[in-house]
């Protein structure tokens, strides 16, 4: 038996894959020092087994995975809830003017606190980041997050036309700040790099040559960006490479797009594109508040199911309108049900696997997290709604399972994100936040 620290006592959800979920009423996780699930089972069983493990007993509340978050921008935190526009223009007018001002290098590390703060606030510990157009920034956003331990995955944000002046880059120093950022960060406790052109609207072909280079140049890199968001947008990419097959072509030709790339939205694909998302094993993040939001259009889930495309969710911070997973695990339900027939029926076993095992899988990390499986590390969120809220009363009166995970996504909201866990270390419990290391001034 490996040294163990602690067994979790409780009342459990997850999803082991995406045909339904398992619940146990009364589950023992036993949890090592290393934060790894040594094993799963009844309670009483698993308590006997590790009679000198100290017990938590969170049965008050309801354990699930730690969030995924597979889309959210570190800079656009304080422009959340900008409505009434389409895309473009929320661009110029909110996102863009607030993502200059991280050039300041204060004012940057200002914005990853509150950024961190709001995904552990809604119980997301792991995501796929946008970063920022500065490499000083996307130092910040890395530094905070380690002192957390969370696991994100982001770099640095580049484009050469299209965006304000200071937003824009070289092929050649693009290359080399995201050489030096993953050369620091890459690898690190549990960050990654992802090369972030910020969409081919912004980024003509050599950037997108650069990004291939950068690929090729760090092991294991992640690969993001944005991809038939807003009708517009795609008919202005269309005109920009009017040698490429669609959106999707653009990222494909540079050999851009593969199991470690996860793209944006996808809400107006060609069937021949998703043909060649899904031979690519390249991931969508499904953003329906901010498609909502920003009147982009209905995600079509069935489509993308159909073609052997995965997805995810993201909470697309700030066009969305919040970091909660629940919200956006709601919105996903409330978009395939205004589809009608050409809907995905969703159940709240589909939007519980969306939120955590997908967005693992989605990461290159199912191995780690998305479960409470036997040898995965235990990153864990635990709801506890206040006393007479709708939540409490919901799921005190829950006639089933299904029925209290249901009420979970229709009612949650960071309010009731009581405790999160990263690999098995607490990292916030009653709103107050436990960093792994003190913050550094200077």
């Amino acid at each position: 038996m490996r040294p163990t620290e602690v067994v979790y006592r409780a009342r459990a959800f997850d999803t082991p894959d995406d045909s339904g979920f398992r619940y146990d009423d009364d589950l023992g996780l036993a949890v090592s020092s290393e934060g790894v699930i040594t094993a799963r089972g009844a309670f009483a069983s698993v308590s006997a087994d590790h009679p000198d493990a100290t017990v938590i007993d969170l049965r008050s509340g309801i354990l699930l995975p730690g969030l995924v978050d597979t889309h959210v921008h570190f800079p656009q935190v304080r422009v959340i809830g900008a409505l009434g526009m389409p895309l473009l223009e929320w661009l110029e007018r909110c996102a863009l003017p607030e993502e200059q001002r991280l050039a300041d290098a204060g004012y940057a590390a200002a914005i990853a606190g509150e950024f961190v703060a709001s995904l552990i606030a809604a119980g997301t510990t792991t995501s796929l980041v946008f970063g920022s157009h500065f490499a000083p920034a996307v130092d910040a956003l890395f530094t905070e997050a380690s002192r957390f331990g969370l696991r994100v995955t982001s770099g640095l944000v580049v484009s050469d036309r299209m965006l304000p002046e200071p937003l824009l880059t070289t092929p050649e120093r693009a290359h080399s700040e995201a050489l030096d950022l993953a050369s620091r960060w890459h690898g690190k406790d549990r960050a990654r790099y992802a090369v972030t052109p910020r969409f081919s609207l912004s980024a003509s072909d050599p950037i997108l040559e650069a990004c291939a280079a950068v690929m090729a140049d760090v092991e294991g890199a992640f690969f993001t960006s944005h991809v038939n968001e807003n009708p517009a947008e795609v008919a202005t990419v269309a005109g920009q490479f009017p040698d490429r097959s669609g959106y999707v072509d653009t990222y494909d030709h540079h050999g851009l797009l593969g199991v470690r790339s996860v793209l944006a939205h996808n809400v107006h694909p060609q069937d021949s594109e998703l043909a060649v998302l899904a031979h690519r094993r390249t991931a969508i993040a499904h953003c329906p508040s901010s498609n909502s939001a920003l009147g982009s259009g209905l995600f079509r889930l069935r489509e993308h199911a159909a073609a052997g495309v995965p997805v995810a969710l993201g909470s697309d911070v700030g066009a969305g309108t919040g970091f909660s997973l629940f919200k956006e695990g709601l919105q996903a339900y409330f978009v395939q049900r205004l589809l009608g027939d050409d809907g995905l029926a969703l159940t709240p076993a589909h939007l519980l696997h969306l939120a955590t095992a997908a967005g693992a899988a989605a990461l290159g990390l199912s191995d780690v997290i998305g479960t409470f499986d036997v040898g995965k590390e235990f990153d864990a969120i635990c709801l506890r709604p206040p006393a007479g809220t709708a939540l409490d009363i919901g799921l005190r009166h829950a006639g089933s399972p299904d029925e209290a995970l249901g009420k979970v996504f229709a009612l949650a909201s960071d309010a009731d994100v009581a405790d999160v866990w990263v690999g098995g270390t607490q990292i916030a419990s009653g709103g107050f936040l436990r960093a792994l290391s003190p913050l550094r001034r200077g």
